[in-house]
């Protein structure tokens, strides 16, 4: 699957009676978040990683055709140096390996304290971390985005085929009306968006805007730069949070639908093979 698609979480409560049936138990919605999505990012693993019995009830409860995208955990990505935590992200790798065929990249969000002078720890990190597993990294110190930095960051990430994650905040720092993350406890960073692809896959994080109308232009933006990336064979995961994470869904969903207007061969959605919840149905 060339392209895949989904949201940061799947228990979010307020998409029941709109993304999720509205009578839907919590331990079903991962399995009615997998029937609609194609991938999701786990970011609960960045505070804790999962035991072996959580990891087997993911893979229970979703098809072979689905896939996770785990954080790595803090302990490895926010506590200092990165090469003494290798043998602590193998332990990470081998427990969820039990994902088998449902496990999609890693990725690893870095501290902002985590700069260019830190260069040669990344690259023995990278050269020990396991090739058998796809990896991302998503760098938020302002050092990596100017050159030299940056040219010798892609450099790096591509000798070792690993994904530099896309970060786009933009649709949330418009500077129009209230800021959509005001009451957000980790907000996130306003950084320069670099379309730079160092691996045969890349990793999108939109961060959107809560009010969709001001999503529009962006989403728009992105259409034809990941229409050219799939036209060559790249593998796009294409995620999208919010600062108020009720509208994530109805966003990837319309994401995907500008992606088919314009001519791009698509994987099915799944969400749009399912009906809308009965709730909706009756006002129809």
């Amino acid at each position: 699957m060339q392209y895949r698609t989904g949201c940061a979480v799947w228990g979010h409560r307020p998409w029941l009676d709109n993304f999720y049936p509205p009578t839907a138990d919590p331990s079903d919605l991962l399995s009615l978040y997998a029937q609609r999505m194609t991938a999701v990012e786990g970011n609960t693993t960045f505070y804790s990683p999962p035991s072996v019995e959580v990891v087997a009830r993911w893979r229970d409860q979703t098809p072979e055709s689905f896939e996770f995208c785990l954080k790595l955990p803090r302990t490895i990505s926010h506590y200092g140096l990165l090469a003494p935590k290798i043998d602590q992200a193998q332990r990470f790798i081998e427990r969820t390996a039990l994902l088998g065929p449902r496990l999609g990249p890693y990725f690893g969000v870095l501290s902002p304290s985590y700069g260019p002078e830190r260069l040669r720890d990344l690259a023995a990190f990278l050269a020990a971390w396991p090739k058998t597993q796809r990896l991302a990294l998503e760098v938020r110190n302002g050092g990596w985005f100017h050159s030299p930095h940056r040219e010798r960051l892609n450099d790096l990430l591509q000798q070792h085929a690993v994904a530099r994650v896309l970060l786009d905040t933009r649709p949330v720092f418009t500077g129009i009306g209230p800021d959509p993350q005001a009451t957000c406890e980790r907000k996130k960073p306003q950084v320069p968006l670099d379309l730079v692809l160092t691996a045969p896959f890349t990793m999108v994080r939109l961060i959107s805007h809560p009010k969709a109308s001001f999503n529009t232009r962006w989403l728009t933006s992105w259409v034809p730069t990941v229409q050219s990336w799939l036209a060559q064979g790249t593998q796009v995961y294409f995620f999208v949070h919010c600062p108020i994470e009720d509208t994530s869904p109805t966003t990837c969903r319309e994401f995907y639908h500008r992606l088919l207007a314009a001519g791009t061969p698509l994987p099915q959605l799944p969400w749009d093979h399912i009906p809308e919840p009965a709730r909706q149905l009756a006002l129809i």
